[in-house]
């Protein structure tokens, strides 16, 4: 009986075959390559975007796609033998474990699922370590994320995670940032997605999920010294610091009141508004509800909307982006960029009129960055060379620290080929260059009953020292504008500051800066006594 057993032909292998070969020779190369990329991954001394996304996404896809295509090729051809006439090939496979030969097989199978099994979770929890790092969102799209991950490394929030503010915790979040994902590859592959990067981003957590990990309302308390730092336009590089208190404020409402600025945080009040444009400039409604239950709602005189568009209208409720909204993708304005270079001392204020070169050379329109960055060598020198030919024989070095100064400034907030800068992002922290606070304290929303949200520029900060005016730093009481504006004094910041110009009258007037804007605009008191 068992001479006649080893006697019966065996049949070859299903595997046997040019489908089943060509995707074990896939499955093999896709191994191999897994496996030396993770040597030297190992080993690597410098970060590599498309290491990780090659390693644990894209050659395991292929690995996969092996192991079916040898499936396929096995059912395939078990189809092509069941034809044979002399074919003896059950309708279903049999096991028999007590034959050498497959129990061989099957102890194999096993042993191969079990390391196929270990090495896929390694390689999955892998891929979601790589696809919650800083490099997979800034670098592996690197032309459509240049701008946000090169500011983000500029900022205070440098060392957060992406995900720690765009996904949050939990499974649900991650689930749909990876929905949401899908959507960005489908643009990114067909070129659909929008320049700049819109903004603001409608599908992040709440901040009380994400910032407020961090910084908790509740434990701010009183006032913080800023000193702010302004270089002139003029030959010299006149600088003028400026000192405030802030009244940051904040407080727990169970122990005492919440005052400050962090009032607005939903601490003891809380606060809605409705805004009319896609950046959240345009706030004509805002609504307000403190600790009692008492509701009151501001409307802007000056832009009313009807019963109807309010009702209708998306409400949001007020949060720490809504001042914040660039809390770690700064793009900053080139009158602040080049003083922060200034303080710093990567510029020298001994080159005359180097701020006014400065901040006009970066604020003009470059269709590329190589472009701006040969344009500003240029231009720089060319001024000095022109019209200080003194200063550019006797001070080479410093006029290159500057070109190279102004282009890493340019390299840093100003991304040509995806249209963004300052001017696309409006940063709503402050007043100066933006509305900023000036949405709802602007002196314009009130109420049904006659209250008006105060514009009262001393509720936020104070002024204690000037140094174009210090005799009068320590005096307290209303913001004294260092220029007497007479009757303009009512007017927003930003209505004569611009972040990328000295400030320039509408009329032609020639050089005014010896004279005071009072001298032309009275005061309304005054206009009020004529009358």
């Amino acid at each position: 009986m068992s001479n006649e057993a080893e006697s019966v032909p065996v049949m070859p292998t299903l595997f046997r075959n040019y489908i089943s070969f060509a995707g074990a020779v896939l499955v093999v190369a896709s191994l191999a390559s897994i496996l030396l990329l993770f040597l030297i991954e190992l080993t690597k001394t410098a970060e590599n975007p498309y290491l990780g996304i090659v390693t644990y996404a894209i050659l395991p896809a292929f690995l996969i796609l092996g192991l079916a295509i040898i499936v396929a090729g096995m059912l395939i051809e078990r189809r092509r033998r069941r034809r044979w006439p002399e074919s003896e090939i059950a309708a279903y496979p049999q096991v028999d474990l007590n034959d050498p030969r497959q129990r061989r097989i099957a102890f194999s199978l096993i042993g191969v699922s079990f390391i196929f099994i270990g090495m896929s979770a390694f390689g999955s929890y892998r891929a979601y370590e790589y696809s919650e790092s800083v490099e997979f969102c800034g670098r592996t799209c690197h032309a459509v994320m240049k701008p946000e991950y090169v500011a983000f490394q500029a900022t205070s929030h440098a060392r957060i995670r992406c995900v720690d503010c765009h996904v949050g915790s939990g499974a649900q979040s991650y689930a749909r940032s990876k929905l949401n994902g899908a959507r960005q590859l489908y643009s990114l592959a067909f070129s659909k997605y929008s320049r700049p990067i819109n903004t603001p981003v409608n599908n992040m957590r709440p901040a009380n999920e994400t910032c407020e990990q961090c910084h908790w309302p509740s434990k701010f308390y009183g006032a913080l010294l800023k000193t702010f730092n302004h270089y002139g336009y003029d030959e010299q590089n006149s600088l003028r610091q400026t000192r405030m208190l802030i009244n940051v404020g904040g407080g727990n409402p169970d122990s005492g009141p919440v005052a400050g600025i962090h009032w607005h945080m939903n601490l003891g009040n809380e606060i809605s508004y409705i805004a009319t444009d896609t950046h959240r400039q345009l706030i004509p409604w805002v609504r307000m509800k403190d600790r009692q239950g008492n509701v009151t709602e501001y409307y802007d005189r000056t832009r009313p909307l009807g019963a109807e568009q309010i009702a209708t209208a998306e409400k949001r409720r007020m949060d720490c982006i809504d001042c914040h909204n660039r809390p770690a993708h700064v793009y900053l304005p080139p009158d602040v960029a080049v003083d922060q270079a200034f303080v710093a001392g990567r510029l020298d204020p001994s080159l005359p009129y180097l701020k006014r070169q400065a901040v006009e050379i970066l604020s003009k329109q470059y269709a590329t960055t190589p472009d701006a960055l040969k344009q500003i060598d240029a231009g720089l020198n060319d001024f000095y060379r022109n019209y200080y030919a003194d200063v550019y024989a006797q001070k080479q070095d410093l006029i290159k620290g500057a070109v190279t100064e102004v282009q890493r400034i340019f390299q840093t907030y100003f991304f040509p080929e995806m249209k963004t800068d300052w001017q696309t992002h409006p940063n709503n922290l402050g007043h100066l260059y933006f509305p900023g606070c000036f949405r709802c304290h602007d002196g314009e929303h009130v109420s049904n009953a006659g209250k008006v949200i105060t514009n009262n520029c001393t509720v936020c900060h104070t002024v204690i020292y000037d140094s174009l005016n210090p005799a009068a730093s320590v005096k307290t009481g209303p913001f004294q504008h260092p220029v007497d504006l007479g009757g303009l004094a009512d007017r927003k910041c930003e209505s004569c500051h611009k972040a990328n110009q000295p400030f320039k009258h509408p009329v032609n007037l020639g050089d005014i800066s010896m004279f005071q804007c009072v001298q032309c605009h009275a005061r309304k008191d005054t206009q009020t006594d004529q009358k």
